[in-house]
């Protein structure tokens, strides 16, 4: 289990605040100040007398609390606040951007997380995930607010604590069903594995709503089995099942709706890179020259694209980066491995659901019902304690890894740090698994040698 973070600095990372859901920054006090921070922040950004803010969570156990004191917090200032209840983080999205009443929406949620960790994440009606900026201006507030005491049973001046938006799961159904044909999925059977998470009920409805046979898996939550063996990051329960009921094609979702595994007819898992793929086999976007991956994308990919006169452009990984691409270059389609993808002409951060709706048409189109896309290379990816960071583009760190890099001529190596252990990540790609594993275990090794502290 996660260890709860003993640190008082609430900062935005990747992708909003995460941590222990029973550690700082989820403390009532914390919480409390949190949402202060916010309410001041939208009233300074939006100008208006009552700015609009639609909450939405996923299943875990901690959300009702965190959501509770953190609402708290936002009530002390004049805001329209509406609690959308257990929505997937692209329905809170779009229900921001297609109603007037909201200027921005929280989502409560670690996505593919355990079930004691929780996150805190915003979105801006217009511009999708709040900017670098606003998050800066949230945190300087929350400094400034923290060590105040706040009066948790105060009267709040908000408008709208106690508003539930029992309708707000069925308006989302309702509007990604508008994009596809009525009964386009008579006839064919679905296993979709929820992760007890947030589309545990909204998934299977809509699927059935739109004609197909549905078998579903892990959409009992419990409060504490989001995640668990189960959704995008163990789908061995997924495939087994997709076997076993002789469907069609099965999709696992993670907690909170926004990553897609797609799994074949005979039980092959495709990950995010293959999505992208069969997205292209779509007539609306056969013209496209350029997708977007990240830089764990698989080199079989890029090449197959090569093949058919088609181009990867790569970014650093996030799909708040990929998703940057997408709009810097105007290009439709771009994802990550891990299963975030993006269509972009639909909405500006990755749904689970909308897409793998969109993988059923292109394979319903083509009839790949096995899913056929590009040889992938075999790829390994190591994960090294190490005792310090040192640049990895000056010497000798930049002359190993060049050596190692002429051993793979045809594949790809990728070194990196994580952002936020002390971790090397060593990722190789070569066309032969052998291959791919020795280099990366050499060198892995010899990196980690040469970042051992000197304490002469």
């Amino acid at each position: 289990m996660n260890k709860i973070s003993t640190s008082r600095s609430c900062s935005f990372g990747t992708d909003g605040i995460r941590a222990h859901a029973d550690g700082f920054p989820f403390t009532p006090k914390a919480l409390n100040a949190l949402g202060v921070a916010i309410a001041r922040w939208a009233l300074d950004k939006y100008n208006k007398k009552t700015p609009g803010v639609l909450i939405g969570h996923d299943t875990r156990l901690s959300c009702p609390r965190i959501k509770n004191d953190l609402i708290a917090g936002l009530a002390q200032f004049p805001l329209d606040i509406v609690d959308g209840q257990v929505l997937p983080t692209p329905a809170v999205y779009q229900l921001i951007r297609d109603n007037s009443r909201f200027d921005f929406g929280i989502v409560i949620s670690a996505s593919h997380n355990p079930y004691y960790d929780n996150g805190i994440k915003l979105f801006d009606a217009k511009m999708t995930k709040i900017s670098k900026e606003d998050e800066g201006v949230i945190e300087a507030y929350f400094e400034k607010m923290h060590n105040q005491e706040l009066l948790l049973g105060s009267s709040p001046r908000g408008n709208a604590l106690d508003v539930m938006w029992r309708e707000a799961p069925k308006i989302y159904q309702d509007k990604v069903a508008s994009y596809f044909p009525p009964n386009f999925l008579a006839g064919i059977k679905i296993v979709l594995d929820c992760a007890n998470g947030a589309t545990a009920k909204i998934a299977p409805a809509l699927f059935k709503q739109l004609g197909a046979e549905v078998i579903a898996i892990a959409n009992n939550p419990t409060g504490t089995n989001i995640n668990e063996k189960c959704g995008s990051t163990h789908p061995e329960v997924l495939q087994a099942r997709v076997v076993q009921e002789h469907a069609h094609i099965g999709f696992a979702f993670d907690g909170d709706g926004d990553r897609l595994m797609v799994v074949s007819k005979s039980g092959i898992l495709k990950n995010g890179d293959d999505v992208l793929f069969l997205l292209l086999s779509l007539a609306e976007y056969a013209a496209t020259k350029t997708i977007v991956g990240t830089v764990m994308s698989n080199q079989g990919l890029e090449q197959t694209l090569v093949q058919v006169n088609k181009k990867l452009l790569r970014t650093q990984v996030g799909d708040k980066y990929v998703a940057q691409a997408l709009v810097a270059n105007n290009l439709p389609l771009g994802g990550e491995v891990s299963g975030h993808t993006i269509i972009q002409n639909y909405m500006p951060t990755s749904d689970g659901i909308f897409v793998a709706l969109k993988v059923l048409q292109a394979v319903i189109a083509t009839n790949n019902w096995q899913l056929k896309t590009f040889d992938a290379y075999p790829q390994v990816l190591l994960n090294i304690p190490i005792a310090q960071k040192k640049d990895l583009s000056l010497p000798p760190l930049s002359i190993i890894i060049t050596t190692y890099e002429k051993k793979i001529p045809a594949g790809r190596i990728l070194v990196r740090y994580s952002g936020t252990e002390k971790i090397l990540r060593v990722m190789t790609e070569a066309q032969s698994y052998e291959l791919a594993h020795s280099v990366a275990q050499e060198l892995a090794q010899e990196l980690q040698q040469a970042l051992v502290v000197n304490n002469d």
